[in-house]
């Protein structure tokens, strides 16, 4: 744990900025994302109060293999919320990150989302722990199809249920959206154009585990950075708050921009609880204008 760190009070407003500049000026800063960097783009979270209001649990990965109804509820509110959430864009916070990184201040980006928002703005060194929605597996054979062929598969084979219900709706946090019992009931599940296997998104749902080789490849980067950012993230899950307790144990300064409560924070040196979008991009101004101080941001 950082000398110093736990409970030094944090800046708040053009202070905050300041201070979070003049740490990353030095670069070589690994940043790790959550949803709270996507919800700007409108795709939906599970843990702010806005998602705690709705009564919905993230998938487990064990039902989902185990439960032919969960996978034909899945993939048919995946039809739905697709289009939705296929149009989505990078928001602030991912194009500043993205800016950081040509800067170079940002090293790495490791993010628990599954959006491909960051490739979308322009991050190049990207860790997707939980995978893309943009690719679904076989879980027998192992082929890959893209979400979008899927897509198109998916409506040739539903023309009629296509037709009534799937024209988007209220986008979900997995990327799907809420359909009554009664519409999900016809609808045909997709299967594997190879094998006619299981398909399933290539993302770790709830009680899977992030592949090994992953988690290595994200601890040589947090050990080899000179900084951990954390970003619009409440680290509840062990996939990502491994990482910040992988920084403190090393030493490794630790910054966090998130509202709310986020695990291990007692561990930063410099908390911001406001918008991440509007907290990045000063900072990417900031380092941009290397002719002039920090630029202040009015919250």
């Amino acid at each position: 744990m950082s000398a110093g760190q736990p409970n030094s009070p944090s800046p708040r407003g053009a202070g905050a900025i300041a201070a979070l500049v003049e740490r990353l000026r030095g670069g070589h800063v690994v940043v790790l994302t959550g949803a709270g960097v996507s919800t700007e783009s409108g795709i939906p979270d599970y843990r702010s109060p806005q998602s705690n209001a709705r009564a919905r649990r993230p998938i487990s990965g064990s039902e989902f293999v185990r439960s032919a109804v969960l996978r034909r509820r899945y993939w048919a509110r995946a039809l739905v919320g697709w289009e939705s959430f296929r149009r989505a864009r990078p928001g602030p916070a991912h194009r500043a990150i993205a800016a950081l990184e040509a800067q170079g201040v940002v090293s790495a980006v490791i993010t628990q989302n599954v959006d491909r928002l960051h490739q979308q703005a322009g991050s190049r060194a990207v860790l997707e722990l939980h995978g893309a929605l943009a690719e679904v597996a076989c879980l027998a054979c192992g082929a890959l199809e893209s979400r979008d062929a899927l897509q198109a598969r998916m409506r040739a084979a539903n023309p009629a249920w296509a037709g009534t219900h799937g024209h988007g709706g209220a986008l979900a946090p997995d990327g799907d959206a809420e359909l009554t019992d009664e519409a999900v009931a016809t609808f045909e599940v997709p299967a594997c154009e190879a094998c006619g296997g299981m398909l399933k998104p290539r993302v770790v749902f709830f009680g899977e585990n992030v592949p090994r080789s992953l988690v290595e490849q994200a601890y040589a980067c947090v050990d080899g950075a000179k900084g951990l950012l954390v970003a619009g993230t409440s680290l509840a899950v062990l996939s990502g708050y491994r990482f910040l307790r992988r920084a403190a144990e090393r030493g490794t300064w630790i910054g966090i921009v998130n509202r709310g409560p986020v695990r291990g924070e007692e561990c930063a040196a410099l908390k911001i609880e406001e918008s991440t979008g509007t907290v990045l991009e000063g900072v990417a101004r900031s380092l941009g204008n290397t002719s002039g101080p920090p630029v202040a941001v009015s919250w």
